[in-house]
C-alpha cells in the first residue's frame, strides 16, 4: 500500500496521531489530493545530502536512548542527513502529537499525552552527552496546556544550562494563542537566547495554510518578547511557493520588521504528501538572493535564504554571526 495513505501512523516514539488525509480532514480549506499530472517536478537545484548513514543511526539512537523527539524525524526535513551527520538537531518537546492541523506541516495531529516531568532533565542529559554548545528547542503545539505549554520550555532552558553550562538556548514556539501574557510570565525566569517563533507564511494564506493561527497575533508575540526583554534576539521564518507573490512575501518582510525581528530565514516549501497543500511553485535561487537583498536593507541584522533553508538550518553558525 502506498505510505502516503497510511494515515494513522507512529511518532519516533510510538505515538499514534494522524497524517496526511485523516489529519487534514476538519481543516477549513479542503486541499484536492495531488496526482502525478498535477505535482510540479522538482528543479535541479532542489538536491539534500542523503539521509542514512551511520552517524545519522547514531544520532537516532541518542535520540531514543533518551526518549526524545526531533522535528527533524517527525516533520521529515530535507536537510536530516546534513544536520545529524554534523551532531545537530532541533529537539522537539512535550510529545510528538500536536493539536494544530497546520496543511503544510507532516507532524501528526491527536489527542497529546501529559507533559512528561521527567522530559527537561533527559533533554538537559542528551544535549550534554552530544556536547553541544548550541541548542535548539522546538514543541508541537499544546492547546491543551493553560500556557501553551511555556513553563515546560522555561524548565528546559534551565536545566539545559545548569546541566551544559556557557550553551547558548535557540526557542522555536507556537503561537500560544490565546495564553500569551501566561507563556511570556512563564519564560520571564528562563529567557532563551534566541527566541523564533515562525510567521510560515503571508496573511492571505493563513486560513489554508495555518489553520487556528491569526497572523497578527504571531506578529504581536514576536513583538512582546523584543519589549520585555531587549537582550533577546527575536527570529522567524517564512516559506515560499504555498501560492504567495513575491510583492506579498515582501510585505510580510516588512510587517516582520515593524515588529523588531531581528533574524529571518526563508526556505522553499516541499508538500510531505499529495494531502498537503500542492507546491504552487518553486522558487529560483535569484529571487532567495533578491529577498536577502531586500531583507537586509529593510534593517534585518541577518537573512538566511534559500531552496532548502529551515527555521534552524545552521542555527548555531547564524547566531555565532550575531
Amino acid at each position: 500500500m502506498d505510505a502516503s495513505i497510511q494515515t494513522d501512523s507512529l511518532t519516533a516514539l510510538g505515538q499514534h496521531g494522524k497524517r496526511n488525509r485523516d489529519k487534514l480532514a476538519r481543516i477549513p480549506v479542503k486541499i484536492v489530493p495531488a496526482d502525478d499530472s498535477t505535482v510540479l517536478p522538482k528543479p535541479p537545484w532542489l538536491h539534500a545530502r542523503p539521509m542514512m548513514s551511520e552517524t545519522v543511526a547514531g544520532m537516532a539512537a541518542i535520540l531514543r536512548e533518551h526518549r526524545l523527539h526531533s522535528v527533524c524525524e517527525e516533520a521529515m526535513c530535507p536537510n536530516i542527513g546534513e544536520c545529524f551527520a554534523q551532531r545537530t538537531a532541533t529537539f522537539m518537546i512535550m510529545g510528538g502529537i500536536c493539536t494544530r492541523r497546520c496543511a503544510f506541516c507532516d507532524v501528526a495531529h491527536g489527542r497529546p499525552q501529559a507533559l512528561d516531568d521527567d522530559e527537561p532533565a533527559r533533554l538537559a542529559d542528551a544535549v550534554a552527552a552530544l556536547g553541544l554548545r548550541y541548542v535548539v528547542i522546538t514543541s508541537v503545539d499544546r492547546d491543551d496546556q493553560r500556557d501553551g505549554g511555556a513553563a515546560h520550555f522555561a524548565r528546559c532552558i534551565a536545566l539545559v544550562r545548569e546541566r551544559v553550562p556557557g550553551i547558548r538556548v535557540e526557542i522555536l514556539t507556537p503561537d500560544f494563542r490565546g495564553r500569551i501574557d501566561r507563556a511570556l510570565d512563564a519564560l520571564s525566569g528562563a529567557w532563551p537566547d534566541v527566541f523564533n517563533h515562525n510567521l510560515e507564511t503571508v496573511p492571505s494564506l493563513y486560513r489554508a495554510a495555518r489553520a487556528g493561527a491569526d497572523y497578527h497575533g504571531s506578529l504581536e508575540l514576536l513583538a512582546r518578547v523584543k519589549r520585555q526583554n531587549a537582550a533577546v534576539l527575536t527570529k522567524s521564518g517564512l516559506m515560499t511557493g504555498l501560492g504567495e507573490t513575491d510583492s506579498e512575501l515582501l510585505a510580510t518582510m516588512r510587517d516582520l520588521r515593524a515588529h523588531d525581528v531581528d533574524v529571518l530565514t526563508i526556505g522553499q516549501y516541499l508538500a510531505p504528501s499529495r494531502y498537503h497543500m500542492p507546491v504552487r511553485r518553486y522558487v529560483p535561487p535569484t529571487t532567495f538572493d533578491m529577498l536577502r537583498d531586500e531583507g537586509l536593507n529593510m534593517g534585518f541584522r541577518e537573512v538566511v535564504s534559500g531552496p532548502l533553508v529551515r527555521s534552524s538550518y545552521h542555527a548555531d553558525r547564524l547566531a555565532g554571526k550575531l
